[in-house]
């Protein structure tokens, strides 16, 4: 009997680290980038939301559970707190 396939992601992660978090009541999420905590801000809209984040060095892609894309930046390690654009 043939062993079934996995079925294919909805999202392509390449060399990407992924990551699952859910959004604070303040509206961000948080990450670790070479020891130091960053806050990134998200939007209180989307506060109690789960979401993946796709992390590939400073560059950071989040996105929602059902793939759909909530923010895109490149972090900057000198500031804790990532605003919204």
């Amino acid at each position: 009997m043939e062993k079934a396939r996995p079925a294919e992601p909805l999202v392509a992660i390449g060399n990407r680290r992924v990551r699952q978090d859910k959004v604070s009541k303040a509206g961000n999420v948080t990450i670790r980038y070479k020891g130091q905590l960053h806050h990134i801000g998200i939007g209180h809209a989307y506060a109690g939301w789960r979401v993946f984040m796709l992390v590939d060095g400073r560059n950071i892609e989040i996105v929602a559970l059902d793939g759909s894309p909530l923010r895109r930046l490149v972090l900057n390690p000198t500031r804790n707190y990532q605003p919204q654009p």
